[in-house]
């Protein structure tokens, strides 16, 4: 949605009020899109005066008890979105709204007003406990660790021969190594 001045929708608004064009022909007059937003900027304007087209860069915070009268409001007249907004200055009906729609789903603990911005660092760390392997089974768990303990058993079976004899050892291992580099450069 396009962004307007302040003075170009007072233009809008008084050219309306002097009836020569309805919210058609001004908004194809002026090149925009559609007509409601001018429909709005002219009831806010009769509703509120010429400060209502002004936008409102600050949210205003409202309190649960006056958002709940405006909704008792609404619910008893049978007043419309827009005729609620009027009647307690409330820039936008869409407001309104979603105070209805919050209402009806979490009741009067959905209205109140929620904490802005991050929630602080807490100052403790956070001790998470280890995570176990969720797509592990069980049985593939301990497979795992019978592979590593035979593992573990080799490796010191070669410590315990290689501690005890090492010369006999490295000469073992010289004719394996030299026998597998021969049959890589036959290749």
């Amino acid at each position: 949605m396009a962004k307007y001045s302040d003075e170009f929708k007072l233009i809008i608004v008084k050219e309306y009020l002097e009836g020569f064009l309805g919210y058609q022909r001004l908004a194809q007059k002026y090149g925009m899109p559609d007509k409601s937003p001018i429909q709005k900027w002219v009831n806010s304007y009769q509703a509120l005066g010429k400060d209502s087209l002004r936008r409102n860069y600050s949210k205003k915070e409202y309190s649960v008890q006056f958002k709940l009268d405006v909704l008792n409001f609404k619910k008893e007249t049978g007043a419309s979105y827009q005729e609620t907004a009027d009647r307690f200055s409330i820039p936008e009906r869409s407001i309104i709204a979603n105070w209805n729609r919050i209402f009806l789903k979490k009741g009067v603990e959905g209205l109140e007003p929620k904490p802005k911005g991050r929630p602080s660092m807490s100052k403790k760390t956070k001790s998470n406990p280890p995570k176990k392997e969720k797509g592990i089974e069980r049985e593939e768990q301990l497979e795992r660790e019978i592979e590593l303990l035979r593992l573990e058993v080799s490796y010191l079976k070669k410590l315990k021969a290689f501690q005890e004899n090492p010369d006999a050892y490295l000469e073992k291992h010289k004719q394996r190594w030299r026998l597998n580099s021969s049959k890589k450069d036959s290749n």
